[in-house]
């Protein structure tokens, strides 16, 4: 056996005992979606039991919380944090705000129960969209829970990263900046988001193989 074939060998048997860094280098090697771009469609169904697709709300700005009940930077975020009240604000001004979980069976906050007790948990606009092969996650290029993304009336993607720059409330000395809202605002202005690619906080994304 060449030299070549053994480390492709010992490559291969590295990944399969160790499905963690399998699932981290899926999770990361995926092509996010492009700032300006149409964002990329999709079509899922929600803990009711209801088919949402983005193409619903064409001609609405559109948030995209990427979520999971059970990670400390969401209960942080939703009790007493920014999301406690940025999506009942938002959508009473007509902003479509949906809820995506992308972690995969048998990880930390999946399942259509848990999920659904979670809309009244945490106050949610609308029912938690599943994406269990975690396709539309990949798509979007999602790695934490929050992760927001901002979709605008043209369909076209225009905000992605953190809420702010003040993860669990520990803002840096300069102080914190809502980096999501900004961006809600100048959307919904018909203004460009100014600062439109800022860093995600959280849980990371537990997806499947």
């Amino acid at each position: 056996m060449s030299f070549a074939r053994i480390a492709l060998f010992a490559a291969g048997l590295s990944l399969a005992c160790n499905p963690a860094t399998t699932i981290a280098t899926q999770a990361v090697a995926a092509e996010p979606a492009a700032l300006g771009a149409p964002a990329p469609a999709f079509t899922l169904t929600d803990t009711d039991g209801q088919t949402v697709s983005l193409a619903d709300f064409k001609g609405k700005v559109v948030a995209l919380e990427w979520f999971n009940p059970d990670c400390p930077f969401i209960v942080s975020a939703h009790k007493g944090g920014p999301l406690e009240a940025i999506p009942k604000a938002w959508t009473e001004k007509g902003v479509v705000w949906l809820t995506i979980n992308s972690n995969a069976e048998g990880k930390q906050g999946h399942g259509k129960e848990r999920n659904a007790k979670a809309k009244g948990e945490y106050d949610l606009p609308r029912a938690v969209l599943l994406d269990e092969d975690g396709s539309v996650g990949r798509a979007y290029g999602a790695k934490t829970t929050p992760h927001m993304y901002l979709v605008d009336p043209a369909g076209n993607l225009v905000y992605r990263g953190g809420l702010d720059n003040a993860p669990r409330g520990s803002a840096p000395k300069t102080g914190a900046v809502p980096f999501f809202e900004n961006a809600l605002s100048a959307v919904t202005a018909g203004e460009a988001v100014k600062t439109a690619d800022t860093k995600a906080y959280g849980c990371s994304v537990k997806y499947g193989s």
